[in-house]
């Protein structure tokens, strides 16, 4: 029995969709006359872009390295993943947790997808199987962890520690973007009305020092001077400016380019520190939650290098592993990356020698996201104020410019 998208129309005429359970097409379209309804459309439920694997094709779909992606938030995978954890510690089996979890959720997605993969499960497949079909929303990190769940038989546990993992990865990343927000708010607002005032208010205040013969102020004259460059090359201005955009964004899907920024970043004073922060507490985050399932430490750094977005740094693990499955050990090997603090490092180090390597993962993981906070609102409160300066002087040496000439015209009439 499979899970299948329908589209149909009832008895009003008007079009309905859902998903409903069926040995076939043909057995949904039975269903779905049975319910008075007309059906149009029945296909297996997949993720857009991706195959569906066949039963038994284990490689069919390739998951994705980042979560909550196809339509779904990090949050709401989280609550699903928290709500599945729950039923589970209660005693239900796997395919009720997750029949219950699909009425509970209001993402319309995981209604789409988790009836698929429960379908899955009850013809006998294991859950990690399942969800590795819909790599957009699940990915090799959720599914090595829920395959290890599986394996030592403590799947409630593990999906709490799934839904710690993405609670704290969606606190970081708000973090990130509130520190962000206001300067950037305040940076467009800044040119939103110096644009105006040069564009609009300029030209018309200039036209009446047209018929006096004086010599205007110098920054009269450059704010003048740009007023007409503006009004000139505004359109040609914007072009370059979007032009300069779209050239960026497809340079940056060249991988070597894409190296060369992330290297270029990783040397940056304050955004260096603070992009290398917030990979190392992803990476050890990562590593931490898959080591503490269950899962070999080899496959683990394996897993834990794709969620790192900086190549930099996702290449050091990756020579990392390659060391370690050559008979090194982890800390040296990442410590001759140099990518790491030595706090990251010391702690790794310790982890190994005490057998707790997913505790101080963990620690490792919270000294680097409390380190992302305090760099975050140090920014911001440095930003705030430099931004606010930036923009009251901007606007102020436009107006200037503007009332110099009248305070001079008012002298000469006197």
């Amino acid at each position: 029995m499979g899970a299948f998208e329908y589209s149909a129309i009832d008895g009003g005429g008007r079009t309905r969709k859902g998903v409903l359970q069926g040995d076939g097409p043909g057995a949904v379209r039975a269903a779905l006359r049975e319910q008075g309804l007309m059906p149009l459309t029945v296909e297996p439920v997949r993720e857009k872009g991706v195959r569906a694997a066949a039963p038994g094709d284990e490689g069919a779909a390739r998951p994705a390295r980042s979560l909550g992606g196809g339509g779904v938030k990090i949050a709401e995978l989280s609550l699903a993943t928290r709500q599945l954890a729950t039923l589970m510690r209660a005693g239900q089996p796997v395919a009720d947790a997750l029949k219950t979890v699909t009425q509970q959720t209001e993402n319309k997605r995981l209604k789409r997808l988790l009836p698929a993969v429960r379908a899955r499960v009850e013809e006998g497949r294991s859950l990690a199987d399942a969800l590795a079909e819909f790599p957009q929303t699940f990915n090799d990190l959720y599914r090595e962890t829920v395959a290890a769940g599986e394996a030592t038989g403590q799947l409630d546990t593990v999906f709490e520690r799934l839904a710690d993992y993405l609670e704290k990865g969606a606190k970081l990343k708000q973090t990130m973007i509130m520190a962000m927000i206001y300067p950037s708010l305040v940076l467009v607002f800044a040119i939103a009305v110096s644009t105006a005032l040069l564009a609009y208010v300029v030209p018309e205040v200039v036209s009446v020092f047209a018929d006096f013969d004086q010599e205007l102020p110098a920054i009269t004259q450059v704010v003048i001077a740009l007023s007409d460059f503006l009004r000139e090359n505004g359109a040609v201005l914007a072009a370059a400016v979007a032009g300069a955009v779209i050239v960026l964004r497809l340079m940056m899907r060249r991988p070597a380019f894409r190296r060369r920024w992330h290297a270029l970043l990783l040397r940056l004073p304050v955004a260096g520190r603070l992009a290398r922060s917030m990979n190392t507490a992803q990476f050890a985050r990562t590593f931490g939650i898959l080591v503490a399932s269950g899962v070999p430490a080899l496959e683990g750094l394996r897993v834990a290098a794709r969620v790192i977005a900086n190549l930099p740094m996702r290449s050091a693990v990756q020579e990392a592993a390659r060391k370690v499955r050559e008979g090194g050990s982890l800390y040296q090997s990442l410590d001759e990356s140099r990518m790491f603090t030595p706090l990251v490092i010391h702690l790794i180090a310790s982890g190994e020698a005490s057998g707790r390597l997913d505790e101080m993962l963990d620690r490792a993981a919270s000294a680097q996201e409390n380190e992302v906070e305090t760099l975050a609102q140090t920014l911001t409160s440095l930003l705030e104020p430099l931004m606010i300066l930036f923009m009251g002087g901007l606007v102020l040496s436009i107006v200037v410019a503007i009332l110099l000439p009248i305070f001079d015209l008012n002298q000469l009439v006197q």
